[in-house]
């Protein structure tokens, strides 16, 4: 069954198709975070590096152009109609946590917050929603926002060559592989920051 598998992605991804669904997903993913694109980005990663289909390049390329777009639609929607879309979170919640923390990161490190959400599944579209719902420059959203998406692609679709490049003969362990990387490092700097923000109420 896993052979099956194998062939059949294996199939897609030799087609020209594979790079309209990466964009397409990476573009949804910016405005409405069902399925995170990390995980079609690192498994075209692991094809890449184990049968040099698709293009690496390309999969950065358009992965990053996907996030981009993504980015922009929902900063316009923060732009238009964030005051009422953050006045229906329960007070408390996890995502009104999420929004208040956000919105406190920019009040404090401006842009530099969405290069650092955007590799937090969820984070980057509370970030880009409430960086346009507080009215930040589209112009400096515009220039911050191509820093975040170059270099997530390239993150992700680099852990992905990774695995895949370690598991040439298996590109389904080489996606496990690349995951675990993904999953280990993000939970790594989440711990780390929980850290420093326990540390930051405790000296206070």
């Amino acid at each position: 069954m896993n052979e099956a598998i194998v062939h059949a992605v294996e199939g897609f991804v030799s087609t020209p198709w594979v790079y309209v669904a990466l964009f397409g997903i990476a573009m949804l993913d910016g405005f409405f975070p069902v399925v995170p694109s990390e995980t079609l980005v690192i498994t075209l990663g692991v094809f890449a590096a184990a049968q040099g289909d698709p293009a690496l390049f390309w999969v950065i390329v358009v992965a990053a152009l996907g996030a981009f777009a993504g980015d922009h639609v929902s900063y316009l929607i923060g732009r238009r109609s964030g005051a009422r879309l953050t006045a229906r979170l329960s007070e408390g919640s996890r995502t009104w946590r999420v929004y208040e923390r956000v919105g406190r990161m920019l009040a404090e490190r401006g842009g530099l917050v969405l290069v650092a959400a955007r590799y937090i599944p969820g984070g980057r579209t509370a970030a880009t929603l409430t960086t346009g719902a507080t009215g930040f420059p589209r112009r400096l959203f515009t220039r911050y926002d191509a820093v975040a998406v170059v270099s997530w692609a390239c993150y992700s679709a680099g852990l992905g060559y990774v695995g895949g490049a370690a598991f040439e003969e298996t590109p389904l362990y080489g996606v496990a592989l690349g995951l675990a990387l993904a999953f280990t490092i993000t939970l790594v700097h989440e711990g780390v920051r929980g850290l420093r923000t326990r540390a930051g109420g405790q000296a206070r």
